[in-house]
């Protein structure tokens, strides 16, 4: 006989299990609509494979995995998908959730699908990949992804491999249903799971409250190494690391896994699903759930399609709505009230529980903590509720993590027997909420920081380049200046400083160009440029040239600074003589200015819309010219850095201002 151990804590409700295993497990049927929440397990939620409109067949893949902590989502039955949007899910928050929806065509059809019998010739990896394409996920907990959890790390030796046949939690029957009924799935599935991990030993840990579904388990492991281990009835035996410590004697420790003691458990309604999806080929689309509680007419367990409204489902069971106070997914101690009898089935939904008011009244007002002790007494992970409470309602979430918080399961056995009627578990659960959502948002200061950093450290980079281009652009102009003076001859910079000042002085003495020589070699350079762009515009017509356009744009621009030049020529000349005629009659210098002023006033007002803009448009382009020369010359010449910079930002803004010049001449055209 086996040794049986035991936990600290632990409580012994009553168990409400009778009502529901009076029936065989009973088809469901195919609801008109199926919801498919993409989020049914813990980790990334799966993607949409398909599309509004798109028909899809019983097994098919509707949304991939994201993520090795994912699983895919099947279609439970044919049907069109006929939206992809946010629903309602169960979830203790209430929250709503991206969903596939699909409208069943009752026809059922499968997908194409085949199984392996004999599992024993695929290797292990793709023994895992089939139960990952299967979408299985712990069907008894917080839903795990199966094959995350099956697969095993080299420093890892499991020498127990535990199905967990416990359903300790009030009211709920579907494992036990499962023992009676598909003994031998089971036990094959087992044997999967065992050619997979290669464990010591494979147990089956089951309460004695289930006498049937032992025997028939018994039974089924017949000729097998696989043993059926029964132990007293105690809730919250159910949680993983309570039955290792039943049928092993070992302890996970805090924030330790089953693994780092050497053994790996499975739910046994995912141990059927296994089976299923390696020897049949068959995906996670459906379920075993219990339906019970007083305000239901027939209790049983049902088939149902993952994605089934509950409403359907409980309709099936003769659900009485007036007589019930609430819907509970899961059981009375660690299920939670969904919000609304319209959402879906999901992999984990074990049990709904519709329950009357006298069988479980609404919880009375809390009352303060008279420090009785009963919560640690009953906890069975042998934390401190009690101060865990003082902790949580101060927000002390430091010190919450210091007393192992998010080692509490949330069973409930604390606010079950307080007398105080605390509901300690909301708490907890909130508090564990709160301290997650801190992690993620230090996780992204943390992120945004490295990124400031490296961002900084960019700019000093960009920065240093930059100080060390102006250098070396200095350097190559002192070096230049003083090859083109030779050797020992006197500083480049106090040279250029020499002759600036020189020229300075020329032209102080007069000695400098006039303004009407500077203007007539303006003309002379202008009429020169515009007869050679000429020829060659004439001789890029001659040859049919694609530069045609191009040249003829630059003969335009040319013409136009040789009418300015020339003008500018005439405007100092008529000025130049006007002078003149004022030094020989001074007091009629004054009247004149006037007189030239109202003209060139009167000539302004005088000029068409168009005029106008072609004048403004050469003014522009005059300017941009000038500028970029400078520009050039401050490049050849090595300037400094900001000069060159700021340059630049005048040309960029003159060629902007020439545009806008531009598109304002065209649409004086057009007008």
């Amino acid at each position: 006989m086996r040794k049986i151990f035991d936990f600290h804590g632990g409580i012994h409700p009553p168990e409400n299990k009778h009502q529901s295993v009076r029936t065989p497990i009973a088809d469901a049927g195919i609801p008109p609509e199926l919801v498919i929440p993409l989020s049914q397990h813990i980790g990334a939620p799966a993607v949409p494979s398909v599309a509004v409109g798109e028909r899809v067949l019983k097994g098919q893949v509707i949304a991939q995995p994201r993520g090795f902590v994912s699983v895919p989502k099947h279609a439970p039955s044919s049907g069109t998908v006929s939206a992809i949007e946010d629903r309602l899910i169960p979830h203790p928050s209430g929250h709503s959730a991206p969903c596939i929806v699909i409208a069943t065509d009752g026809q059922d059809e499968w997908i194409a699908h085949s199984g392996t019998p004999d599992y024993r010739q695929l290797d292990k990896a793709a023994l895992l990949e089939k139960i990952r394409c299967a979408g299985i996920a712990g069907m008894g907990g917080a839903g795990f992804p199966s094959a995350v959890k099956l697969s095993i790390q080299p420093h890892h030796t499991i020498q127990t491999l535990i199905i967990n046949g416990t359903e300790c939690e009030p009211y709920i029957t579907a494992d036990d249903i499962l023992m009676r009924e598909r003994a031998q799935q089971i036990i094959a599935g087992a044997q999967i799971l065992a050619h997979l991990i290669e464990p010591g030993e494979t147990l089956i840990g089951v309460e004695d409250n289930k006498p049937e579904g032992i025997a028939a388990l018994r039974a089924a492991a017949s000729g097998t190494d696989i043993e059926v281990v029964e132990f007293p009835t105690k809730y919250p035996s159910g949680g993983e690391k309570q039955l290792i410590e039943i049928l092993t004697g070992k302890q996970v420790p805090s924030g330790g896994l089953p693994a780092d003691v050497g053994v790996v458990c499975q739910n046994l309604g995912s141990t059927v699903a296994i089976h299923d999806a390696i020897v049949e080929g068959r995906p996670l689309i459906s379920r075993v759930t219990t339906v019970t509680g007083n305000s239901v007419r027939e209790p049983q367990n049902f088939q149902v399609l993952i994605g089934t409204p509950m409403r359907y489902l409980l309709d099936r069971a003769g659900y009485e709505p007036a007589r019930g106070n609430r819907l509970i997914m899961g059981g009375p101690m660690m299920g939670f009230t969904v919000p609304d009898d319209r959402v879906p089935v999901v992999k984990t939904t074990n049990c709904l529980l519709a329950p009357t008011e006298e069988e479980l009244p609404t919880p009375p007002p809390a009352q303060a903590c008279i420090r009785c002790g009963m919560c640690a007494e009953a906890c069975p992970v042998s934390l401190l509720p009690q101060q865990l409470f003082w902790f949580a309602q101060g927000k002390e979430h430091e010190k919450l993590e210091q007393h192992n918080l998010f080692d509490c399961i949330e069973c409930g056995a604390c606010s079950y027997v307080c007398p105080s009627n605390i509901p300690l578990v909301q708490y907890y659960r909130a508090s564990k909420a709160e301290i997650q959502q801190q992690r993620r948002d230090h996780e992204k200061a943390e992120h945004s920081r490295q990124r400031f950093e490296a961002r900084q450290e960019r700019l000093e980079r960009a920065e240093r380049e930059k100080e060390e281009k102006r250098a070396a652009r200095k350097r190559a102009a002192e070096e230049k200046a003083r090859q083109a003076g030779g050797d020992g001859e006197e500083d480049p910079i106090q040279a250029a400083i020499e002759r600036a000042r020189a020229k300075k002085a020329v032209q102080q003495a007069g000695g400098g160009e006039s303004e009407l020589e500077k203007l007539e070699k303006a003309v002379v350079s202008a009429r020169k440029r515009l007869e050679t762009a000429s020829a060659k515009l004439a001789e890029a017509q001659a040859q049919g040239s694609d530069l045609v356009d191009a040249l003829q744009t630059g003969v335009d621009k040319t013409r136009g600074k040789l009418e300015a030049a020339e003008k500018a020529l005439q405007d100092y000349q008529a000025s130049d003589s006007a002078a003149a005629q004022d030094a020989a009659q001074p007091g009629d210098a004054a009247q004149a200015a006037i007189e030239k002023a109202m003209a060139a006033r009167a000539a302004e007002a005088s000029l068409s819309p168009q005029e106008k803009a072609r004048k403004d448009l050469k003014k522009l382009e005059q300017r941009l010219q000038k500028s970029r020369d400078k520009l050039a010359a401050s490049r050849e010449s090595g300037e400094e850095e900001k000069i060159i910079e700021a340059l630049e930002a005048t040309v960029t803004r003159l060629q902007d201002k020439v545009e806008e010049a531009r598109i304002a001449v065209q649409d004086a055209e057009e007008a």
